[in-house]
């Protein structure tokens, strides 16, 4: 039977696991630091000694599939460029590994492969025509459309974070200015939320800066469920602006479903509501709504390791 080891690997941790066969749950899993900063060859040996500790001993048919951090060509298996990988710039990852293993190694972004994980075994199971958008320190995304996953002809569609939703906003960390992660991702929501607190707004949010010398979106979360209204004001900002995307999102691609996963989306009603509210107020028309859900992803943080192994099985 095919079993596969399946990677997620960002730029903090290497997350692998081991699948007897091409379904969830694995039956083994480690998590190892990245070390980005000390470049690629002691990132892959690395990412070498994870796979290796989660190939069973009596392996026959071994598939490997990894998500990482793009730009990257999947096609081709050529990590093209990274902003979390230092030093990382067309480094031929796919043939590395699959000539260290001897076995076949598929690659794909992180994010278009946490789609295929929720489509195939989470939120999006029994649609065709998917968009999940992942929201946390960055923003990034994954498109179904009928029934596969949207490449494009160098296989880098699906950088749903990096679409201009502000001209003149903040700029973004790819070096543009107002793409939807810079205006809405977990970074953007406390730096908002701190430049209210320096402007002299009233929240409980200031004896966390004061305390902290910094915020994060988890506090602001917690500060929301207390009721404070700083902290309400700022996620509903952050869910307007996504909802905006998402009507841009539907225009262009007509979804039966959007998927929210990400850190950020654990902030639930706070920035699910004012999600929905905008995009109904964005859409040109109610026929592009018409049976559209806005949830939040079902795999959590394991939505890449499955992805991943969806990705092998499926290649």
């Amino acid at each position: 039977m095919l079993g596969i080891i399946a990677v997620d690997f960002g730029g903090t941790n290497i997350r692998a696991a081991y699948f007897p066969s091409p379904q969830p749950p694995p039956t083994s899993q480690n998590k190892t630091a990245t070390l980005a900063s000390e470049g690629p060859d002691s990132v892959i040996t690395r990412l070498i000694q994870a796979i290796e500790s989660q190939i069973p001993k009596d392996a026959v048919d071994l598939r490997i599939g990894i998500g990482a951090p793009g730009p990257l060509d999947p096609r081709s298996g050529v990590i093209i460029s990274s902003p979390n990988l230092a030093g990382w710039t067309n480094i031929p990852l796919r043939d590395q590994l699959s000539e260290h293993f001897g076995v076949p190694v598929f690659l794909g972004n992180d994010a278009n492969v946490a789609a295929l994980g929720e489509w195939r075994f989470g939120a999006g199971q029994g649609t065709d025509n998917m968009i999940y958008l992942t929201i946390s320190t960055g923003i990034g995304g994954g498109v179904i459309a009928d029934g596969r996953l949207l490449l494009g002809a160098r296989g880098l569609a699906g950088e749903l974070g990096h679409l201009t939703i502000e001209s003149n906003g903040p700029t973004c960390g790819c070096g543009i200015k107002g793409h939807i992660e810079a205006v809405a991702a977990g970074p953007a929501i406390a730096r908002n939320a701190t430049d209210q607190l320096e402007a002299g707004h009233f929240s409980s949010l200031k004896e966390t800066l004061s305390a902290q010398g910094k915020i994060t979106s988890v506090d602001i979360g917690k500060a929301a469920q207390a009721g404070d209204e700083l902290a309400i004001a700022v996620i509903e900002e952050a869910g307007f602006r996504i909802g905006h995307h998402l009507a841009d999102l539907a225009h262009a691609f007509n979804p039966e479903v959007f998927i929210l996963g990400g850190g950020v989306s654990l902030l639930g009603d706070f920035l699910f509501e004012p999600i929905r509210h905008s995009l109904r107020e964005h859409i040109m028309d109610p026929a592009y709504l018409d049976g559209v859900g806005v949830l939040p992803a079902a795999l959590g943080e394991d939505a890449g390791l499955v992805g991943a192994m969806v990705l092998a099985s499926q290649s």
